[in-house]
């Protein structure tokens, strides 16, 4: 594979002096695949220069691309309306995204570029566009097997996996560590999701990672969505990667704070004793890889990996809901059960879901909880810790319990201003499926309710 950075900035585009050598257009990465397959990872305003480039390059051949976009916050997709090859009849374009739940990333581009912001519309580009809503089910381009998996940040992201001829490329941007805590040691990484994320990068020869922060920086940037340089070390160190690209830089960051970090980096792999090699992606930068065997690369497994639920028989009702349990919305659609002794907190969730089409039940205690659970069987419960009665630990546990299967796989989002590792692995052991820290941001909540709901309907990329 083939691969050449066209925009490695973060947040915000920042040219000028001092971001020279790594460049200052957000994120933009153009990958060719064994069989010249083109690929563009995300499009940011680096897309610009690309699509010059793709034009250029092509003469009057048609340019068919495969445009793969993590998000859709504006550092990512801000250089859609100005990606040339776009505006030409003869070329074709498949541009994938992870789906959002009642949002299609054809509308949300269509968005950006309404009459108010842009003088061309959608529906006025000259090349054909198909457009591909994705969860985390693998699929394949050409020679390419791609394997999408859920990001954490404010706002549903999706990482992907490039396989193909005994080269893996990962490209994981805009995404934090879903424990406060961890270091180099993987059994320290307490929480089931930063492992899985381990496991998403085993093995590559290259990954393209966010380091958009230090480990100093990060107590004051939790859940903005990004990722210590140092974190991104450890991940790769754990996962047996080849070569770690540190990536989506700070627009505060200058060039010479960059080359202070790769240098802190380099130290830290080699300390946990790995040959990691770690460098910062620059824009122009190419980088060539071939398989080290010159084998084929391995296909990972085809089978849908989102976990699916039985919903069992209906239970027959105990009675009616307790009358302390609030609720918004109709029945049929997606529940989410809220449930904190906290009235702010509550309100603040109904307000931040309420938009959503979800139907929303709440109760500010643990026996109220776990009847409405019961009798409403939800699609998600978001979960206090602590709660009169019976505690969040002991609802997970008696969900985990129930003999109606739809309860005992319900995703639990447990909801705590515990950040110690002894209770992280506690609440794992209960069968809780995800943390969210206090005090924390509407938006990254959110995020995390999309995956997961998300996850459990599963389906193919359309």
């Amino acid at each position: 594979m083939r691969i050449r950075f066209w925009g490695t900035r973060g947040s915000l585009a920042r040219p000028g002096p001092d971001t020279v050598r790594h460049g200052g257009n957000t994120s933009c990465v153009e990958l060719r695949g064994p069989d010249g397959t083109l690929f563009v990872l995300d499009c940011g305003t680096g897309a610009w220069d690309l699509g010059r480039h793709l034009v250029a390059e092509s003469g009057n051949a048609p340019i068919l691309g495969h445009l793969l976009i993590t998000h859709t916050h504006w550092d990512h997709i801000q250089g859609f309306p100005f990606f040339s090859p776009l505006f030409s009849a003869g070329n074709e374009w498949d541009v994938y995204a992870p789906a959002g739940l009642g949002q299609r990333i054809e509308g949300t581009l269509a968005g950006q570029m309404e009459y108010a912001y842009f003088p061309v519309t959608l529906t006025q580009l000259g090349a054909a566009i198909r457009y591909h809503d994705l969860d985390e089910r693998p699929f394949d381009v050409g020679a390419v097997r791609i394997t999408p998996r859920y990001l954490n940040h404010p706002g549903i992201a999706l990482g992907y996996r490039l396989q193909a001829a005994g080269v893996t490329v990962v490209y994981a941007t805009d995404h934090e560590p879903h424990s406060p805590h961890g270091g180099a040691p993987t059994e320290r990484l307490v929480h089931a999701e930063d492992r899985a994320h381990i496991e998403f990068l085993t093995g590559a020869d290259l990954v393209i990672h966010d380091a958009q922060y230090t480990l100093e920086e990060y107590p004051g940037k939790r859940s903005w969505g990004h990722c210590p340089a140092e974190r991104a070390v450890d991940y790769a160190v754990a996962a047996g990667v080849r070569r770690l690209a540190l990536y989506h830089h700070d627009p505060a960051r200058s060039d010479d704070a960059v080359d202070a970090i790769v240098a802190q980096c380099r130290e830290r792999a080699r300390a946990a004793g790995s040959p990691l090699e770690v460098f910062a992606a620059a824009e122009g930068q190419v980088i060539e890889l071939v398989a080290a065997d010159g084998g084929a690369a391995g296909a990972p497994d085809a089978d849908d990996p989102a976990a699916r639920v039985d919903a069992g028989p209906p239970r027959p009702a105990p009675g009616p809901a307790p009358v302390t349990a609030r609720g918004r919305g109709a029945a049929g659609q997606t529940t989410l059960l809220i449930v904190d002794d906290d009235t702010e907190v509550v309100d603040l969730l109904m307000e931040t879901f309420e938009t959503e089409g979800f139907r929303l039940l709440s109760a500010s205690d643990g026996e109220t909880a776990l009847a409405v659970a019961r009798v409403e069987r939800p699609d998600l419960v978001l979960l206090d810790w602590s709660l009169p009665g019976r505690s969040g630990l002991e609802i997970c546990r008696a969900l985990r319990a129930e003999s109606d299967a739809k309860l005992r796989d319900v995703p639990v989002v447990m909801l705590t201003g515990q950040a110690q590792a002894e209770h992280t692995s506690a609440g794992f052991e209960a069968g809780v499926t995800d943390f969210v820290i206090k005090p924390f941001k509407p938006t990254h909540v959110r995020s995390r309710v999309h995956a997961w709901l998300q996850r459990r309907r599963g389906g193919a990329p359309s």
